[in-house]
């Protein structure tokens, strides 16, 4: 199946609440999981930096687990980014967020006090890019020798029946708009193979891509 790029911002107000909403816990607690050994024997303060970090699901995760550390979560949409700020405040978090796209910050002059970052992540943000480089490139600003990387994103299937079966499987029943971008987002979606090249073409491929279940892949490693 062809990559069907989608659009790179979530700023419908259903979008926002819908992803608001959802229960991502699962995936969320993967990723932590996948950057706790990457952490261990690192001496206080951390930078630890959700790049789309959409309503501060992984940012918030990150400074309840790290408390010591200063996390910061970034996203280009104004709207994802005040639930992720009014969560913040709620929990009385020490997240702060950044509205910021990932395109201007890969090419322009960084905000004082972003960089360099102990641990850089993402989750489910590589398929929203129409230029997956932004991503790499700005990794590579924000990080240092021993950034710990640690990025999770859908993987595209191989063809529409196979999304069909996974959207049955995993997204059965939930509000319209989220089941409509939820298949937009597995065919924006990138293959392991794809993610390898891009690797290879900004020098990261000392980062490992692996498959995880039926639908998500992962990129974990030292900077």
């Amino acid at each position: 199946m062809q990559r069907r790029p989608e659009p790179e911002l979530m700023t419908d107000q259903d979008q926002v609440l819908a992803y608001a909403e959802a229960d991502f816990s699962a995936g969320d607690q993967r990723l932590l999981e996948q950057l706790e050994p990457l952490l261990i024997g690192r001496s206080d303060p951390w930078r630890l930096v959700d790049l789309g970090c959409g309503p501060g699901n992984i940012a918030l995760r990150l400074a309840e687990q790290w408390p010591n550390a200063e996390v910061i979560g970034i996203d280009g949409s104004a709207p994802m980014l005040r639930v992720a700020r009014e969560r913040a405040q709620t929990q009385n978090a020490s997240a702060r967020f950044l509205d910021a796209s990932l395109q201007q910050l890969a090419e322009d002059t960084l905000p004082p006090g972003i960089a360099p970052a102990a641990a850089v992540v993402s989750n489910s943000l590589l398929h929203h890019l129409h230029d997956p480089l932004d991503l790499w490139r700005l990794v590579r600003r924000l990080a240092v020798p021993g950034t710990a990387i640690v990025h999770r994103d859908l993987r595209r299937p191989h063809s529409e029946l196979a999304l069909e079966q996974l959207q049955q499987r995993h997204l059965p029943t939930a509000p319209e708009c989220l089941i409509a971008d939820y298949r937009a987002s597995l065919r924006a979606a990138f293959t392991v193979e794809e993610v390898e090249a891009q690797l290879r073409v900004m020098g990261l491929d000392q980062l490992r891509v692996r498959e995880e279940d039926d639908r998500y892949l992962s990129v974990v490693g030292l900077f």
